[in-house]
């Protein structure tokens, strides 16, 4: 299993999970958009990548003592990164509205706005990581189509 931990294989497994709980909690916060009182949650999922990755976004395995050292070699793993669903307070993005709803701080144009991103995304990382398993399995076959 030590083959797949090289490839971007456990990132993007991440991503999917991430994208897949952000999903659910948007559709909860337009579940909740007439409970009163309801307080809206959000994801963060980027911003452990960013701490986890400590901005390094290439980075290279070395195979051989001969081989150029490739990116900045940080501790990252992607196996220490998740997601995490919280109550969305001082995080909100510029234009949110806190009352429009009337009854509490879910912005349905907002969560429908994020369910399309998110869709978006991860559409994307399902399409990587297929693309990823078909090359390895071009490169087990030893073919280049």
């Amino acid at each position: 299993m030590k083959l797949f931990e090289r490839t971007n294989i456990p990132l993007l497994n991440k991503a999917l999970d991430a994208y897949a709980l952000r999903q659910k909690v948007s559709a909860a916060n337009m579940a909740n958009v007439t409970t009163v009182g309801y307080r809206s949650q959000s994801v963060s999922f980027e911003e452990h990548l960013a701490a986890a990755t400590d901005g390094s976004v290439v980075q290279g395995v070395r195979t051989h003592v001969s081989h150029l050292p490739l990116g900045r070699h940080s501790a990252y793993n992607a196996g220490n990164v998740e997601a995490k669903a919280h109550e969305t307070r001082d995080d909100k993005p510029v234009g949110y509205n806190e009352t429009a709803s009337g009854f509490n701080d879910v912005d349905i144009d907002y969560e429908m706005t994020n369910l399309v991103q998110n869709q978006i995304q991860f559409k994307f990382g399902s399409r990587f990581l297929g693309d990823t398993f078909r090359g390895i399995q071009k490169a087990i076959r030893g073919t280049l189509s």
